[in-house]
């Protein structure tokens, strides 16, 4: 019998980023060290505690990794960069650009182990020829603002740039390349991960123009003129460096949502995984899945109390009006919370432990959260949900988790 829900939800949302943790992934997929010269790069919100579990099987290793401000960790050979994210930097920029070069020095019989993780499309920041870092800065604010899918924005962020879509690996040939990759994205497609710098591109210059038409970013001449021209297609996916290359799924968000249903059955409650690919307007996945909440209390379907729902995915958020603080997973909880019967509780983090840009991983709807309620409605008309769970005490804080499966969300049916 769970008496207070509070401490349950932060716990599952614990065993949740405990089942991605890299210290504990990578090594399971690392190879013997070859006998070569290895570089070893990366870029996400993960790939500090990657380049970490590499070095703790191989020894000191020879490379560069890409993280967000705050997100460094100590290790012995490789070098930590830390750049801006979601809007890429000049810090990004460089460290791209360095990257590029460490695995264009590699030969036939060497190796590119490449960590890979989500938040790396904007740390990856080199854009193409005669694309300045405000060209990218600026679409990379339109897409956030405008509730593009994250396999759209990245479509267009790929065929703006120098090393994503493939192009790493490319640039590594003839090296062989290994990509180690923890997945962020609905459906675990490596191609969309960071931007896929190491897969085989199947999209092409027309989709990245049609995605900047369906939105009406507003693009610089520059930007909409390097989309018109052959550098902007991503390298053939018949092109040798593939035949060779090596990508494993090291972590999921599907891998989250077993441990933390784990985690519920040891407490006695009813676990039910919805998906881990729920997408959509953030505020309107809200009230669908209060809906089904309400559901369960009042019917019995689909499962009867005491149980919890698990869900993962990534939700958009399009800025309707001068917005406030707040990620996605504190907006649909607020509108999660707007529409729920009372008695139920739930939480909503992003596994990285930063929702949005805030330094909030994300909150809790429970019982002394929701005595706000009556306010809640013109916090979420202003997408201030932050300031929402701030007042009323419910944002959730861990910091860094320095892995990244996307978000969570799990509600509480007593």
């Amino acid at each position: 019998m769970i008496t207070d829900p509070e401490p349950f939800l932060r716990g599952l949302f614990r065993a949740a980023v405990a089942a991605a943790d890299p210290a504990i992934a990578v090594p399971k997929f690392l190879p013997p060290r070859p006998a070569g010269r290895v570089v070893v790069v990366g870029a996400g919100k993960a790939s500090a505690k990657m380049a970490q579990a590499v070095e703790a099987a191989w020894g000191p290793c020879e490379g560069l990794v890409i993280v967000p401000y705050g997100s460094a960790l100590p290790t012995e050979g490789i070098e930590i960069v830390e750049a801006r994210h979601p809007v890429p930097d000049a810090s990004g920029e460089a460290a791209a650009a360095r990257i590029l070069k460490l695995v264009s020095d590699l030969m036939e019989g060497d190796l590119a182990l490449c960590l890979i993780s989500g938040g790396g499309s904007a740390l990856l920041a080199a854009p193409g020829e005669g694309i300045s870092l405000e060209d990218k800065q600026a679409v990379n604010k339109g897409l956030l603002a405008c509730g593009a899918a994250i396999e759209e924005m990245n479509c267009l962020r790929k065929h703006l740039s120098r090393i994503k879509g493939g192009r790493l690996t490319v640039a590594a040939w003839p090296a062989r390349t290994i990509t180690l990759t923890i997945s962020d994205v609905p459906g675990d497609d490596p191609a969309t991960i960071a931007s896929g710098p190491t897969v085989a591109d199947p999209t092409t210059a027309t989709d990245a123009r049609e995605i900047a038409a369906r939105y009406h970013l507003d693009l610089s001449d520059a930007v909409a003129a390097y989309l018109q021209t052959p550098a902007a297609e991503t390298p053939d996916p018949a092109h040798p460096a593939f035949a060779s290359a090596q990508c494993h799924m090291i972590a999921t968000p599907q891998h989250a949502l077993l441990a933390a249903a784990d985690a519920a059955r040891a407490e006695g409650v009813t676990p039910i995984i919805l998906g881990d690919a729920l997408e959509g307007e953030a505020r309107e996945l809200g009230i669908v899945m209060a809906g089904i909440a309400r559901a369960a209390v009042d019917h019995g379907n689909p499962v009867k109390g005491p149980a919890v729902l698990l869900s993962g995915g990534e939700t958009t958020v399009t800025v309707r009006t001068a917005p406030g603080r707040g990620g996605r997973n504190s907006e649909f909880l607020l509108s999660f919370g707007l529409h729920a019967v009372d008695g139920v509780s739930a939480i909503a983090c992003d596994t990285d432990g930063i929702d949005g840009s805030e330094d909030n991983a994300g909150a809790v709807w429970v019982p002394r959260v929701a005595e706000h309620k009556a306010d809640a409605r013109s916090f979420l008309d202003g997408h201030d949900a932050y300031s929402f769970f701030e007042k009323a005490g419910g944002l959730v804080m861990s910091g860094p988790t320095h892995t990244n499966v996307n978000d969570f969300r799990a509600i509480y049916l007593p």
